[in-house]
C-alpha cells in the first residue's frame, strides 16, 4: 500500500487560504486556477502544499515536470551552471550549451535530415517563432489550423488557438489568413460519422471543401496541429489521419507544423508524439517539459527551411545557458531511467484500468490516450454523449481533496499525465481514488 497522498488538513486548509487571499491582491485577475492548490515543494511524483499535504501529481505541474519535481540530476546541473554564468544572449554572442542543446534536439525530433534550432522562452514563442517562419520560408501568409486548438495565448499564437471563447474574446483583430478545420475528434465526430465509413472525411474536407472553395493552396503556408490536442480534450487521432494529412499537404506544398508542447518530450512514450504515425514534420515546437519547468521554448525545423536572414527574427532570453543544461539533463534522465518504457508500460495499465471502469459507469463515456498523456471523458448520458462539465469538475475537485492533483481539459474531460517515472504503486493509489470518486458522483447524479 502506498504512503501517499497524505492529507492532514482538510485543502485549503488555513495557509494556503491566506496565499490566496495575497494573491488575489496583487496576481492578475487573468488567471484562473483549478482549485487552490498551494504549492511548498516537490519530489519525485509528489507536491507538497503550505498546510503540510502532499498530493500524487497527476498532472506533471501543467505538463512541465516529465522526469518529476526536482530531479536530482537536474538540480545538480542547474546549480553546476550557476557557478559559471547565468545569461549572456545567445541572440548576440556564442556558448556552447545552447549548440549542445540543439544537437540533441536534431538527434530526437523526427526525421534523419539536416536541422536548424530557434530558442525562446515558452510554447507560445515556439509557435510564433515557427508561423513566421513558415512565413519567411515559403513567402505565404495563409495557414490551415484545428477546432478545439491550443497554440498559445499571444497574439499570433492565439490566432490559431481555437479551445474556449474567453480565450479569443475582446482580442479582434488576430493574425489575418487562419482558417479553422474541424479536429479527428472521433468519439464526437463533427460530421456526425464513424470510422471506417468515413474514409477519412476530415481529410478530404480541407481538400475538397477548404482549398477547392475559398482558400487558394497557393497562398497556404502550412499546417498547425497538435499530434494530440491537449487543451481540447486529450483527443487522439485515428490511425491513418497524419499519413493522409501528410500526403495532402504534399499535393499542394504546404509545410507540416508539430506543435508537441504538451505531447512532446516523451510524454506518449516516444519522445514526441507524431511518432506514432509515422510523419516527419517540417517544423517542430517545444517547450513545457524540456526543461523540467525552467523557461524554454525550441522550434526545430528542416536546415533548408530555416533559412532566414539575421535579424529577421531573436529573443534576448531565448536559450538561456540554465534552461539549456537543465534540457540536456532531462533528456538524458529520460534516456538513462529508461523513461519512454515506462510511460508505455503505465500508460497502458491506466488506460486497462479506466476502460474496465468505462464499462460499468454510467458517466465515464470515453478513454483515450497514448503513453501517460491519457483523457477520461465525462458525460451526463452515454448515448446522447452531452457533456458532464459540473460531474467532471466535481470530479476534480474531490480528488484534490482527496490527494490527487488531476485537472480537466476540453469541456468536460479528466487528464491523466503524471511524471513519467511514476511507479506502479502510485499509480494505482491515485486512480483508486479516482474511480472512487467517480462512482460517488455517479452515484449522486
Amino acid at each position: 500500500m502506498s504512503d501517499y497522498p497524505k492529507i492532514v488538513v482538510s485543502p485549503p486548509g488555513p495557509k494556503a487560504r491566506k496565499l490566496v487571499r495575497k494573491d488575489e491582491a496583487v496576481i492578475s485577475s487573468s488567471y484562473v486556477r483549478f482549485y487552490p492548490l498551494a504549492i511548498e515543494s516537490g519530489k519525485g511524483c509528489i507536491v507538497r502544499d503550505v498546510d503540510g499535504n502532499e498530493y500524487i501529481d497527476f498532472n506533471s505541474g501543467l505538463l512541465c515536470l516529465n522526469v518529476g519535481h526536482n530531479h536530482p540530476e537536474v538540480v545538480q546541473a542547474i546549480k553546476k551552471q550557476c557557478d559559471k554564468f547565468l545569461h549572456y544572449s545567445n541572440t548576440d554572442f556564442y556558448y556552447s550549451e545552447v549548440v549542445n542543446l540543439a544537437e540533441k534536439l536534431g538527434e530526437i525530433t523526427p526525421g534523419r535530415f539536416e536541422k536548424k534550432v530557434f530558442f525562446g522562452n515558452s510554447g507560445a514563442e515556439a509557435v510564433e517563432a515557427a508561423v513566421k517562419l513558415a512565413k519567411w520560408h515559403t513567402r505565404k501568409h495563409r495557414f490551415i489550423a484545428f477546432i478545439g486548438a491550443f497554440h498559445g495565448r499571444t497574439t499570433g499564437a492565439l490566432s490559431f488557438t481555437a479551445s474556449k471563447p474567453v480565450q479569443r474574446r475582446h482580442f479582434f483583430p488576430l493574425l489575418p489568413g487562419v482558417v479553422h478545420v474541424p479536429y479527428p475528434y472521433c468519439y464526437r465526430c463533427p460530421f456526425k460519422l464513424s470510422l471506417p465509413e468515413c474514409d477519412y472525411w476530415c481529410v478530404n474536407f480541407i481538400d475538397e471543401l477548404v482549398l477547392q472553395k475559398y482558400v487558394p493552396s497557393e497562398e497556404v503556408a502550412g499546417i498547425l496541429f497538435e499530434p494530440i490536442q491537449g487543451e481540447g480534450g486529450y483527443v487522439v487521432p485515428p490511425p491513418e489521419y497524419f499519413q493522409r494529412l501528410k500526403k495532402l499537404a504534399d499535393k499542394y506544398g504546404l509545410l507540416l507544423i508539430d506543435d508537441e508542447v504538451q505531447a512532446g518530450m516523451g510524454r506518449t512514450g516516444k519522445w514526441f508524439a507524431i511518432e506514432h504515425w509515422k510523419v516527419e514534420p517540417d517544423i517542430v515546437c517545444i517547450a513545457k517539459s524540456i526543461a523540467s519547468g525552467l523557461p524554454l521554448g525550441a522550434t526545430v525545423a528542416r536546415a533548408k527551411i530555416m533559412d532566414w536572414e539575421g535579424g529577421s527574427h531573436a529573443s534576448t532570453f531565448g536559450g538561456n545557458p540554465i534552461s539549456c543544461v537543465a534540457a540536456l539533463a532531462v533528456i538524458d534522465v529520460i534516456k538513462k531511467e529508461k523513461l519512454l518504457d515506462n510511460a508505455v508500460k503505465q500508460g497502458n495499465h491506466v488506460l486497462k484500468r479506466l476502460e474496465e471502469l468505462k464499462e460499468e459507469s454510467e458517466i465515464l463515456g470515453d478513454v483515450r490516450g497514448k503513453g501517460l498523456m491519457i483523457g477520461a471523458e465525462i458525460v451526463t448520458d452515454k448515448r446522447t454523449k452531452k457533456y458532464g462539465k459540473k460531474e467532471a469538475h466535481e470530479i476534480m475537485l474531490r480528488c484534490w481533496k482527496r490527494g490527487i492533483a488531476i485537472i480537466t481539459s476540453g469541456a468536460s474531460s479528466l487528464r491523466v499525465a503524471p511524471p513519467l517515472s511514476i511507479t506502479s504503486e502510485l499509480l494505482d493509489a491515485g486512480l483508486d481514488i479516482i474511480e472512487d470518486v467517480i462512482r460517488e458522483v455517479e452515484k449522486e447524479k
